[in-house]
């Protein structure tokens, strides 16, 4: 997994890979592909910029290559009202290509995480697996536990069969908003994180992901450093 991928928490621990299940996804249908610019605002920065995500979208994961045919490196994944994104520093005279695409998918229930110390095992959290109707597909059963250090380890029920991974998603005290922290592979149920500060007394929830269709790849060439 690339190390650019979030900002918000490193992944510390491998994720598992049971047996899929066999319930059908029901994520909801995304629309268009959003419309992405890319300015070389010095030399070596690059700044992407596009429409607010459509109202079936959750948010964008943005990637790079620097051939027009890839490999593609995912750069973040980012919530729905953010709308540009700074790539810095970049190696100059070097050519970027940049597309961007809509995720949406699922949400499990929120789990409240208060504090990572394993001695205290009753500060985590576990949300319900109570779904509303239309969300037969939303994992349940979100348990976060503490684990070594400053870690927490979340696990839960998959209920999918074709998601393309498990987006874990962040709510900081105070905020009225989700962001992105991690993502997993496919058939995943746990995954482990270390809680940057600020994020103790967070809200999470995983969501299985769904993708909507590419952006149209744009492309600039840095300059001289």
């Amino acid at each position: 997994m690339p190390a650019a991928l979030l900002a918000s928490a490193a992944l510390l621990a491998s994720c598992s890979s049971p047996t899929p299940p066999t319930a059908p996804s029901s994520a909801p249908p995304i629309g268009q592909s959003p419309a992405l610019t890319a300015t070389l605002t010095s030399p070596t920065d690059i700044v992407l910029r596009w429409p607010a995500a459509d109202p079936g979208a959750a948010g964008h994961r943005l990637e790079y290559a620097n051939t027009p045919d890839g490999p593609w490196t995912t750069l973040q994944f980012l919530p729905q009202d953010q709308t540009s994104y700074t790539h810095p520093n970049l190696i100059p005279e070097t050519p970027f290509y940049y597309r961007l695409q809509p995720f949406s998918g699922p949400v499990s229930a929120v789990v409240k995480v208060e504090s990572t110390a394993p001695s205290r095992p009753s500060s985590a959290g576990a949300s319900t697996s109570v779904r509303t109707p239309g969300d037969a597909a939303a994992p349940t059963d979100l348990h976060a536990t503490p684990g070594e250090d400053t870690s927490v380890v979340f696990t839960w029920t998959d209920h999918t069969t074709d998601e393309a991974g498990f987006l874990l998603e962040l709510r900081k005290p105070g905020a009225t908003g989700f962001t992105p922290v991690e993502v997993t592979d496919p058939n995943t149920t746990t995954c482990a994180l270390s809680l940057l500060p600020g994020e103790q007394g967070a809200d999470f929830r995983v969501r299985a992901l769904a993708y909507g269709p590419l952006s149209p790849v744009v492309h600039r060439t840095t300059g001289k450093d």
